[in-house]
């Protein structure tokens, strides 16, 4: 009885033994490492689908500083793509705009009065030395009154989806510093505040419809009227003669975007950089200091860099088993093809199991019938509809609100003319026939 009692304990023992050497062979790909980014607000995304690979706090809204500058970058870039201005388009600043400017504590560069500035000149000054009176400048210019282009501001939020903003300046100064000059309809003591990941929706939506913004934004140091202005943004590519302290923060690949600073607002600063044809976008909001918001973001940089890769989940032409046609109604053809449009490239961690993703048809109802049957005649590449990819596992989602999906178009692979009428009228026909003949097979099956 104890050899028996022996002979289990063993065979219980080697069959855990085994069993564990199976469970740590089969052991996924570790997890990106946890990271501590010292700010209160932090995020960081994919540039070019909006996923968000780390977040720190980034669903509360806090005041963003001069990163609000930004949504006036976009609203100046739109207006000159729509035609209602041009970069040499010129304007005027009055009497508190030229006193603004000429205070240092406002990154004033120093504007006169009486003197006709472009477009471009006014642009340069504030996305790469922040100027706060070139901003309003520019903010009157565009909407004849910066109360109006406040409007403006709160409008476009809501086009591009932002989940929590309260523009009340285009500059992003406290209103407390504009007095009596803030923008109409506004209060005294407001601020303009975004969440990180409103912040990082608005510089995800900068980049994808006006690219051109990179342009001026990796300027590390332009010339206004004789003046040498050093870029804020320290991890360009500053001079060492010149900006020692710059240099010593520059970060390979990174091109912009804007840094803030209020009492309220700590040191903010949206960066992005690109390696390797991937490019990431970071928000830094609440750092204690200047320099640790720029050591935070090449922290949230570095993380995104060294432990996420982009790879192609589906190929193009992709097609599910067993949906990989459709019937075709009144074509020369009997079934089409079908199949993705584009590949599924997504921006995962290192080492992820491609068997983790998951596809599948979602045809569009007014091309398709619920017979999946398709109308002939129609082109190669006519849209069915479009392929939905989930992830089965732990996701963050996307600050473009897709969740944890991405769509890719379903295209038919070769064109189906509409065939001609005798061969309509002969399968009507032949359908005739063959009804009748299941109807009495069907009789006959019925007797026995």
């Amino acid at each position: 009885m104890k050899k028996q009692t022996q002979k289990k304990l063993i065979i219980s023992f080697l069959a855990v033994f085994l069993l564990s050497l199976f469970v740590g062979q089969a052991t996924p790909a570790k997890a990106a490492p946890a990271i501590d980014i010292n700010a209160k607000n932090a995020i960081l995304i994919d540039a070019d689908t909006g996923k968000i690979l780390y977040e720190k706090n980034a669903d509360q809204a806090a005041p963003i500083a001069s990163m609000s500058k930004m949504m006036t970058e976009y609203l100046v870039l739109e207006a000159i793509d729509e035609g209602s201005i041009t970069w040499e388009t010129e304007t005027q600043i009055d009497e508190f705009l030229h006193s603004f400017s000429a205070n240092a504590n406002s990154s004033g560069v120093g504007l006169r009065l009486n003197h006709n500035y472009t477009v471009k000149e006014l642009y340069y000054a504030m996305a790469i030395y922040s100027d706060n009176a070139t901003t309003m400048a520019l903010a009157r210019l565009i909407s004849g009154s910066e109360g109006e282009f406040v409007k403006r501001m709160n409008e476009k939020a809501a086009e591009l989806g932002l989940p929590d903003y309260h523009f009340v300046n285009s500059s992003g100064l406290p209103n407390s510093m504009l007095g009596e000059n803030r923008p109409a309809g506004t209060d005294l003591d407001a601020e303009n505040m975004l969440s990180a990941e409103s912040v990082a929706l608005l510089a995800y939506s900068l980049i994808r419809d006006y690219p051109e913004v990179l342009d001026v934004s990796s300027i590390p140091q332009f010339e206004f009227y004789g003046e040498k202005l050093n870029n804020w943004n320290w991890m360009l590519k500053h001079d060492p003669s010149e900006s020692p302290l710059y240099a010593s923060f520059y970060y390979e690949g990174l091109d912009g975007l804007k840094t803030g600073t209020t009492t309220a607002a700590g040191y903010c600063f949206t960066g992005t950089a690109e390696k390797n044809g991937t490019r990431l976008i970071s928000v830094v909001m609440g750092a204690s200091s200047e320099p640790e918001r720029f050591n935070e973001t090449r922290k949230l940089l570095d993380h995104g860099f060294n432990h996420f890769e982009q790879i192609e989940v589906y190929p193009e032409g992709y097609q599910l088993k067993g949906n990989k046609e459709l019937k075709v109604v009144k074509g020369k053809e009997k079934e089409v093809q079908i199949s993705t449009k584009a590949p599924v490239k997504l921006i995962v961690e290192k080492g992820v199991d491609k068997s983790a993703f998951k596809a599948e048809y979602v045809l569009d109802e007014k091309v398709v019938s619920k017979d999946q049957e398709i109308t002939a005649p129609f082109k190669k590449g006519t849209n069915v509809g479009h392929m939905v990819i989930s992830y089965d596992g732990e996701d963050l989602g996307y600050v473009t609100g897709n969740d944890d999906q991405l769509q890719v178009p379903l295209v038919t692979d070769t064109a189906v003319e509409k065939t001609n009428w005798f061969v309509l009228m002969m399968r009507g026909i032949g359908g005739f026939f063959s009804d009748i003949w299941s109807s009495v097979a069907n009789t006959v099956k019925g007797w026995f």
